[in-house]
């Protein structure tokens, strides 16, 4: 039997503004722990092998932060906390049940558009 394929990716933005910047940040002062946290609790449950934690760059929906993308399924969270955190794991990617009041509203997160769509909305 070979390696088995990650069941989840979790893409946590660790984004951090520079201070005066319009944009508001995923990682601040009271949210820098919050990846390290997340790694913690998977590795002590023992699923680091099929549950990913990723640190990533910007995901784009800076004024819902903090926030994290898990894949499969485009299931963004947002206004992370480590009870969030905590709820997260043990419902979404322990039970397989996506937590829907933590995660994003269409209005924000409506349907992927494939780059050739976008090539051509940007063309006129």
């Amino acid at each position: 039997m070979g390696i088995p394929q990650p069941a989840f990716y979790i893409f946590k933005c660790e984004q951090s503004s520079p201070p005066g910047m319009p944009k508001p940040s995923c990682v601040n002062a009271q949210t820098r722990e919050l990846y390290q946290y997340m790694s913690n609790k998977l590795m002590v449950m023992g699923v680091t092998t099929t549950v990913h934690p990723i640190r990533t760059a910007c995901l784009n929906r800076c004024q819902m932060g903090p926030v994290m993308l898990i894949e499969p399924g485009h299931h963004m969270y947002i206004g992370l906390t480590k009870e969030k955190i905590d709820k997260i794991i043990d419902e979404h990617i322990i039970k397989g049940n996506p937590v829907k009041e933590y995660i994003i509203t269409d209005e924000y997160w409506d349907e992927a558009i494939s780059p050739l769509k976008m090539m051509e909305m940007a063309q006129g």
